[in-house]
């Protein structure tokens, strides 16, 4: 048994291991992905690569991002909300917020519906993701996205476009919680060690790192709301751990 945690490898939804995520050529896979996509919504967007990984993150536009979900299981539950904002490291812009009801024709577990609030009056009339995704794309043309745990947004985001087109969608992100599990556990003892010690486990929760900041504790699981917290999580993090002059790919998955 490993004494020390091992390395979170990111994995894109085509099960593509990505153990260097800082070497990553995302601008060669979009070429790839795009000569593959027989939908023209995705292949536009693939038609136009991210940004290089050399880009100093003060010359970058961001789009903070969050879903709502059924569950965790990307291939048997579904979206339920899409919130998004656009911001860079010095300012949030607001008048780029949305936020979608995404109906996602299928019931909705009860369990779920007391975390979000979200009920099925509420998606009743709403549109499907394949609706959605024009909106969303949009939005992300010319700007990288940040979430909170990527598994959530890579994976959902994957299936619900495999499932309307039969292509794939992935793309670069920054996820805040890679970095705050980097800045607090480098080499630490694995957890069941830390239990015997009986050393209190960090929590790394989106309104448990923003706290570490002094950020304001917003009421959670609000796609929106939930945005705007990864942004300024984002922010806080770039502020005090990192240059505006760092190069995005060493902070991309």
């Amino acid at each position: 048994m490993p004494f020390f945690r091992k390395k979170e490898i990111p994995t894109l939804p085509s099960g593509q291991r990505i153990p260097r995520p800082e070497a990553f050529h995302w601008e060669r896979h979009f070429t790839a992905l795009g000569d593959q996509a027989d939908e023209p919504l995705i292949r536009k967007y693939y038609s136009s690569p991210p940004v290089s990984g050399a880009t100093p993150l003060h010359r970058i536009s961001f789009l903070a991002l969050d879903l709502e979900t059924t569950g965790l299981d990307p291939e048997k539950d579904r979206i339920v909300s899409i919130g998004f904002i656009p911001f860079d490291i010095k300012r949030i812009y607001c008048s780029g917020a949305r936020n979608f009801l995404v109906n996602p024709g299928q019931p909705l577990p009860e369990k779920t519906v007391t975390i979000h609030g979200i009920t099925h009056s509420d998606l009743n009339e709403k549109p499907g993701f394949d609706q959605v995704l024009p909106f969303l794309l949009k939005a992300m043309e010319g700007r990288l996205v940040v979430v909170h745990y990527h598994f959530i947004e890579r994976n959902f985001l994957a299936a619900a476009t495999r499932e309307c087109f039969s292509t794939a969608f992935e793309f670069p992100m920054i996820d805040t919680m890679i970095i705050e599990k980097q800045r607090l556990l480098p080499g630490k003892p694995a957890l069941f060690l830390n239990r015997f010690r009986k050393k209190p486990r960090v929590s790394f929760r989106l309104d448990a790192s923003r706290s570490r900041y002094g950020l304001p504790r917003y009421h959670p699981h609000h796609a929106l709301t939930d945005a705007l917290a990864a942004a300024e999580l984002f922010q806080a993090q770039v502020g005090n751990l990192f240059s505006p002059e760092t190069p995005v790919r060493s902070l991309w998955v």
